[in-house]
């Protein structure tokens, strides 16, 4: 709701600024012109997935998954390396606002580990499968690139990065400290 709030404050400026240029200078500088080189269908799907997950917390279900998540996966790097294999199969960017709902700023504040390393988790994990980023998806339909010739290739290779890293980023928190 926000981001539909601030475009229409910025319509209105940018109409205000252009009301005494010509219609041809006027036309090339609205927004309506630059809606319309905008990817429209993939800005409702994630506003949709914002408002899914939105409305998921105003429920409290992202709440009773999070005390679910945390007692049966204890140990807080295994629970976001967990996380980080969903975010191969759910893209990250609706994952983490879930996560986001599920794990507030009072449970664990700004710049935690928690948040560092589900930031790694989320967006590495998400190569592990085509299917796991927006790129993704767009490089299947651009490149006609099919789901299992990915999952052949690179999936093993990205799984073999996703832990490296993972393991590397755990030594160099909690014992290079």
């Amino acid at each position: 709701m926000g981001m539909l709030l601030a475009l229409g404050i910025i319509w209105a400026f940018i109409e205000a600024l252009h009301r005494n240029k010509g219609e041809e200078i006027k036309d090339s500088l609205s927004v309506t012109t630059a809606l319309r080189r905008l990817n429209i269908p993939t800005i409702l799907f994630f506003l949709g997935i914002l408002l899914a997950v939105s409305g998921l917390q105003s429920s409290g279900l992202l709440n009773i998954w999070a005390l679910g998540l945390s007692s049966y996966v204890p140990n807080q790097s295994f629970l976001i390396l967990i996380i980080g294999f969903f975010s191969s199969v759910i893209d990250n960017v609706p994952l983490v606002a879930a996560v986001q709902g599920m794990y507030g700023l009072n449970i664990y504040p700004t710049d935690h580990y928690f948040w560092e390393f589900l930031a790694y988790a989320a967006g590495t994990g998400g190569s592990i499968l085509i299917i796991g980023s927006a790129a993704g998806i767009a490089a299947m339909g651009m490149e006609k690139i099919t789901f299992f010739w990915f999952l052949k290739r690179f999936s093993v290779l990205a799984l073999v990065g996703y832990l490296s890293g993972a393991v590397t980023y755990i030594f160099l928190t909690n014992f290079m400290k």
